[in-house]
């Protein structure tokens, strides 16, 4: 009977089956194209649920950020103040923006802790724009630390904890640059020591693999993709980085070009950092909301 059905579909022709046989082949093609439709109805919600959200990941206050972050690089590097007081301000609220343009899909308390450290943040760019004054570089720092406790409160909260994979190599890192700051900027190494125990903290708990699932490892750090939980272990790696320049910069080195080198690294891995971390941060709050949707976090 399939060879028949089969004959007939090809000639287009089916007056010489049976009645039944007709019948049936009507509903094939009623079937068949059910199952198309439902083809076409499913690559429609992908599109929705990966393509539309694609082209919103991105948005206006991105564009601040990724301005102020050049106009901070330069101004840190050619010594322009004035530029920095213009840019670095902008860094954290135009992530905030960002943060609360997000609140819908994101928890309550969550976006409070993220807004309350991206202002704490502000504070404490404007004070960093001079980092060679002590009093304005522990400023700076408690500032910093605040921020650093808003982000393990949120991570916290999330269901981050430290692995032994991260938190020894940090915890190492933290012990070296505190025993360097004692020993050559015994000034600032109480503050900055305290402060620094508040980042590897944040850095560790960001490293955990149970926050981005899926993600490939390399020494305990999971590497970002589309999703972008998996992008906090990198800025956690990199808020850390940038501070152990700074450490570097002030206690190492001498010549101006080294420097003005070191305050642009400082300055360029500070805003990756912060921009990982925060969207690390709202990918983590929507996907784990109580209400049971679970919002994409692709890039």
């Amino acid at each position: 009977m399939d060879r028949q059905i089969r004959i007939a579909q090809e000639r287009g022709d089916f007056d010489d089956l049976p009645e039944a046989v007709r019948g049936l082949t009507a509903e094939r093609d009623v079937r068949d194209a059910v199952t198309e439709l439902d083809h076409q109805i499913a690559d429609w919600m992908w599109v929705r649920a990966t393509v539309v959200p694609m082209a919103q990941a991105w948005a206006v206050e991105h564009g601040v950020f990724a301005a102020a972050t050049v106009a901070t690089v330069v101004g840190g590097v050619t010594g322009n103040e004035r530029l920095q007081q213009i840019a670095k301000p902008l860094l954290a609220p135009s992530l905030a923006v960002r943060v609360l343009r997000c609140r819908r899909d994101t928890d309550p308390a969550d976006t409070a802790l993220l807004v309350a450290g991206l202002a704490a943040a502000t504070v404490g760019d404007v004070f960093m724009i001079d980092p060679d004054e002590d009093a304005r570089l522990v400023a700076g720092a408690s500032s910093f630390a605040v921020m650093q406790a808003s982000y393990i409160g949120l991570l916290t909260r999330r269901g981050a904890r430290p692995t032994p994979a991260a938190a020894l190599p940090r915890l190492a890192s933290w012990a070296g640059a505190s025993a360097l700051l004692r020993a050559r900027s015994r000034p600032v190494s109480a503050p900055l020591t305290g402060y620094g125990l508040a980042l590897a903290t944040t850095s560790t708990l960001a490293a955990d693999p149970a926050l981005a699932p899926g993600a490939t490892e390399v020494a305990g750090l999971p590497l970002p993709n589309r999703d972008r939980r998996s992008w906090l272990g990198l800025g956690g790696f990199a808020f850390l980085l940038s501070d152990g320049i700074i450490v570097g910069r002030r206690v190492l080195l001498r010549g101006a070009r080294s420097r003005a080198a070191a305050e642009g690294a400082v300055l360029a891995t500070y805003a990756v950092a912060q921009l990982l971390l925060v969207e690390g941060m709202l990918a983590l709050s929507r996907r784990r909301r109580g209400s049971g949707s679970r919002v994409t976090g692709t890039a």
